[in-house]
C-alpha cells in the first residue's frame, strides 16, 4: 500500500512538473513582430501585430481600405457616397455604409445634433472638402443650413438612402478613419492575431500586449499647442481599447485676402466654424468609430456641454486641453484616463 501511495505521489509530481515546463515554454514563446504601413484614406497608417510565424496581411489590409474607399470616400467620384450625394436614391448601400450611418444616427442623438455627417455641404462651402468653396455670409450660411440635419435622412428597408432634399451632402470623414481601424481589428481577429496596435491617421485600437517588451501598449497624446513638429502632452497605456483625438491645431486654413484663420471644426447647428476654447480632445471607447465621432463632437460643443454628456455616458473616457476664462491652459481628464497615465 505504501509503495502504491509513493508511486501515485511520484506520478502526480511528474505530471505537475511536466505541466509547469509546458506552461513556462508557452510563456517564453517569442512571437514574431509584423509591421505594415503606408498611405490610405487621405492619411497614413501604421500597423503592428504579432504572430507565431511571419504573417503578411498586406493584401487583406489593402482590401479593407479599398472597400472603405468605394463605400465612403467623398474624394472618389464613383464611390457609393459620391453617387448618393449626387442624388442617386436607388443605390443599395453595403454593410460598411449601414454601420457608419446607424452609429452616426446614435451619436447625433446623444450629442443633441453636434455630430452630423450631413454637414458636408458646409464642409465644402468653408473650404475643407472636395466640393466648391464659397464666400459665406449669414444669409448664405442660413440657406445652406436647410440641407443639414440627420433627421432629414434615413435608410429604407431595402437599404437605400432617402433624403428630404437632393442637395443634402454626406461627409463621414469624422467617423470613417475610426471605423476603418475597427474593420482592420476585425480582420486581425479573423486571422487569429491577439496582440496588435493599429493606427490610421492618429486613431488607434490596441489589443493584447506589446510582446516584444511584455507590457501593455503605450501611446502618446499630442500637445495641441504645438503646431509644427510634434510634442506629447502625456503617455497612456492602451489595452483592449480604442482611442481617437481631434483638434484644430493642425487642420485649418488662412484666408489669403483677410488673413483670417478658419478651423476645420464646423458647428452643424450654427453653420459656422468653431474656433472655441477647446484645443484638443482625446476619447477612449470600446470602438474606434465611436471614439472618433465623440472626439469630433466635443470639439464643436461648449466645454460645459461636454462635461454633462461625459458624466451621463459611462462607457467613454476623455482627456481635454482647453483655455479657461482667463486664457490659461487647463486640462480635464476622467478617472479612467488618470489610471492609464505612464509617468
Amino acid at each position: 500500500m505504501m509503495d502504491l501511495l509513493k508511486f501515485n505521489r511520484i506520478s502526480l509530481c511528474t505530471i505537475v512538473f511536466v505541466c509547469l515546463l509546458y506552461s513556462c515554454k508557452e510563456q517564453q514563446q517569442i512571437l514574431v513582430r509584423n509591421d505594415a504601413n503606408g498611405g490610405a484614406l487621405g492619411t497614413s497608417y501604421n500597423l503592428i501585430y504579432f504572430s507565431e510565424t511571419p504573417l503578411d496581411l498586406q493584401t487583406q489590409i489593402d482590401s479593407v481600405f479599398g472597400v472603405m474607399n468605394q463605400s465612403l470616400s467623398t474624394y472618389i467620384p464613383g464611390s457609393d457616397i459620391s453617387k448618393i450625394n449626387r442624388g442617386d436614391s436607388t443605390l443599395v448601400v453595403d454593410t460598411m455604409f449601414q454601420d457608419v450611418f446607424n452609429l452616426s444616427k446614435e451619436v447625433h442623438k446623444e450629442t443633441k445634433g453636434y455630430f452630423d455627417p450631413t454637414v458636408g455641404v458646409l464642409v465644402n462651402a468653408w473650404g475643407f472638402g472636395p466640393g466648391k468653396q464659397m464666400k459665406l455670409d449669414s444669409t448664405r450660411v442660413d440657406s445652406l443650413l436647410k440641407y443639414v440635419g440627420f433627421d432629414k435622412v434615413r435608410i429604407s428597408k431595402e437599404n437605400q438612402i432617402l433624403k428630404d432634399s437632393p442637395s443634402i451632402y454626406f461627409d463621414f470623414n469624422a467617423i470613417a478613419k475610426g471605423y476603418a481601424v475597427d474593420r482592420l481589428a476585425k480582420m486581425m481577429d479573423a486571422n487569429g492575431v491577439n496582440n496588435y496596435l493599429l493606427e490610421v491617421g492618429g486613431e488607434l485600437v490596441a489589443k493584447g500586449r506589446n510582446t516584444t517588451k511584455n507590457k501593455s501598449w503605450v501611446v502618446g497624446i499630442d500637445d495641441p499647442q504645438v503646431v509644427e513638429g510634434r510634442e506629447l502632452k502625456l503617455m497612456i497605456q492602451l489595452e483592449n481599447k480604442a482611442m481617437a483625438s481631434s483638434g484644430n491645431y493642425r487642420k485649418f486654413r488662412v484666408d489669403k485676402e483677410t488673413g483670417k484663420k478658419y478651423v476645420h471644426t464646423i458647428n452643424p447647428i450654427t453653420g459656422y466654424t468653431k474656433n472655441g476654447t477647446t484645443l484638443g480632445v482625446t476619447v477612449l471607447a470600446n470602438s474606434c468609430a465611436e471614439a472618433d465621432a465623440y472626439a469630433t463632437s466635443f470639439m464643436a460643443m461648449d466645454f460645459t456641454e461636454v462635461l454633462e454628456l461625459v458624466e451621463a455616458k459611462k462607457n467613454i473616457e476623455v482627456y481635454i486641453v482647453y483655455l479657461d476664462d482667463t486664457g490659461n491652459i487647463q486640462e480635464f481628464m476622467t478617472d479612467g484616463v488618470k489610471e492609464l497615465i505612464v509617468e
